[in-house]
């Protein structure tokens, strides 16, 4: 039986959307900051990236918006 985290990426890439538009920043500013590559950050705020998203990106993308990494995982 394979398991599916379909729905679980799409959340992440919608909750990562609204922290980052709730600051006010671009993709490309976030991913700046972050130092990942704009395309990146594209393709896990679209939930299509459906290789695994390493916890480093997750929490890295946390910091850079200063929310906890709970807050994008979770279905608020």
């Amino acid at each position: 039986m394979e398991v599916s985290f379909e729905k679980d990426y799409k959340l992440l890439g919608l909750n990562i959307s609204y922290y980052r538009r709730l600051r006010g920043l671009t993709q490309a500013q976030l991913a700046e900051k972050i130092y990942i590559s704009p395309s990146y950050l594209s393709k896990i705020e679209c939930g299509n990236y459906h290789k695994s998203v390493s916890l480093t990106t997750i929490m890295a993308i946390a910091h850079g918006l200063d929310v906890k990494i709970d807050k994008l995982l979770s279905s608020k």
